[in-house]
């Protein structure tokens, strides 16, 4: 048995799901609607290690879920910018 750390990792990613239901909706998610989604979203938790290996497969970082609202606010500039 491992006493490796575990992590909560959204499933699929927050920041996919984010951008998901902005364009659902058709217009920017406000904070609470960004809060609500993260508190909702399915999670499993993992080891750090198996983390990182999900995120390399993936390609990409997700979205701290603490720090959810700033680091949306900027990947969505970033997402968008070509829209």
């Amino acid at each position: 048995m491992s006493n490796e750390e575990l992590v909560i990792v959204p499933v699929p990613s927050l920041v996919a799901t984010l951008l998901q239901r902005e364009r659902e909706k058709g217009a920017p998610l406000t904070e609470s609607e960004v809060l609500e989604i993260r508190d909702e979203c399915p999670s499993i938790a993992m080891p750090v290690s198996v983390a990182a290996e999900v995120e390399a497969q993936r390609g990409y970082k997700d979205i701290d879920p603490e720090h959810c609202w700033a680091q949306w606010c900027q990947a969505r500039v970033d997402l968008l910018k070509d829209k």
